[in-house]
């Protein structure tokens, strides 16, 4: 099967039932996309299939239809994503782990919603998990983001 990823589309010969978060790692290489959980309860394995931030171990390789943009292929080839930069910014990331999930969930948030109130942002952010409890960090992040997204 077929499989665009970051703009480059690959062939893969997978089962169709494979994960897609497998179809990265495993079959890609492509490495930000962290297991977390394997449940959809945590966040980890966030991507976005055209723009729709979704959970990578929970999407089947046959059911993938549209272009899926990992952490790696969020900003440009020389600029960080406003959430990149966001996140370096408020000094977001302590352990790491759960920060590709994090920036590509509120990537969509903020493709969604361009100026997300507190509740809109713990809402939509609920689903990603922080053993490090960063949250106040990764909402002050989305704000900042939101900001120099609409300032252009």
């Amino acid at each position: 099967m077929q499989i665009t990823v970051n703009g480059k589309a690959h062939e893969v010969d997978v089962e169709g039932d494979m994960p897609l978060l497998w179809v990265l790692r495993d079959e890609l290489g492509v490495k930000g996309v962290k297991y977390g959980c394997g449940v959809a309860a945590c966040g980890a394995c966030t991507v976005h299939i055209d723009g729709v931030a979704v959970r990578s171990c929970q999407v089947a390789a046959e059911d993938v239809d549209g272009e899926v943009t990992t952490i790696e292929g969020l900003g440009q080839p020389d600029a960080l994503h406003a959430v990149q930069a966001a996140w370096v910014a408020q000094q977001v990331a302590q352990c790491g782990y759960c920060q590709s999930g994090q920036i590509m969930q509120a990537a969509s948030l903020l493709a969604e919603n361009a100026a997300p109130s507190d509740d809109e942002i713990d809402e939509a952010m609920s689903g990603n998990l922080c053993r490090c409890g960063t949250y106040p960090r990764i909402r002050a992040a989305v704000k900042a983001a939101a900001k120099t997204l609409q300032e252009g």
